[in-house]
């Protein structure tokens, strides 16, 4: 979790708070350490945030404190909703339960008056789309994408060949019947495109390439993209 949402989170929680709440039960909350909330405390504190209370005493939030209104157009209220819906199609489930709490979020910071374009907004959209990723955990593959890790994978290619490979990922790509895995593939030494309902196993290893990140990335955009 980065610190600027686990900080809004801590708000969140004494906002709902009846009673002063200590830093471990905001800590099981959160699935982080005691000491942490300690110092995200102190940094809310110095930041003007009227949190009052004590380590071992429990904090309250004083009444009254709100958080700066977001401002949206209609519009782009509207965009948010339906974008935020339209995430049931990949079959994500790390990003379908995180789009549930974005709207939450940002419901409990918007104008009251802007709050029913995005909780009760007029638009339907289908969730037919990409299937469930079967036994690939989607938030585990975009985790070692974002701290550049590499991945053991037991693939079956589409001549039904069975194949271990180890891979750099890069990107997911999300289509309506599909969703893949851009990776660079050590074995076939190239850029591949991995189905994720061909995996039959994944693993993360702990070996980085992140030295060599950015320049696969623009490699591979370079190949995906239109000039």
């Amino acid at each position: 979790m980065r610190r600027a949402d686990r900080l809004f989170d801590i708000i969140q929680v004494l906002r709902l708070a009846r009673t002063p709440i200590t830093a471990a039960a905001i800590a099981a909350e959160l699935e982080v350490a005691p000491r942490t909330v300690y110092r995200d405390i102190a940094t809310l504190q110095a930041r003007r945030v009227p949190i009052e209370g004590a380590a071992g005493l429990g904090y309250v939030l004083r009444r009254g404190f709100e958080l700066p209104p977001l401002m949206f157009t209609d519009e782009e209220a509207e965009a948010i909703a339906i974008g935020l819906q339209l995430l049931h199609r990949t079959g994500d489930p790390g990003l379908t339960a995180a789009a549930r709490t974005v709207v939450a979020k940002l419901a409990s910071v918007v104008p009251e008056g802007m709050r029913g374009h995005l909780v009760a907004a007029p638009f339907h959209v289908s969730h037919r789309g990409a299937p469930a990723p079967g036994i690939v955990d989607l938030s585990e593959i975009r985790s070692a994408i974002r701290d550049a890790r590499k991945l053991r994978i037991a693939y079956v290619d589409a001549n039904n060949a069975n194949t271990s490979r180890t891979v750099r990922p890069i990107a997911v790509e999300y289509y309506v019947d599909a969703t893949l895995i851009c990776a660079w593939c050590e074995l076939r030494n190239d850029y591949r495109h991995f189905r994720i309902d061909r995996i039959g196993a994944v693993r993360v290893l702990a070996e980085s390439f992140a030295d060599e990140a950015q320049r696969l990335m623009a490699g591979w955009l370079a190949l995906t993209r239109p000039k």
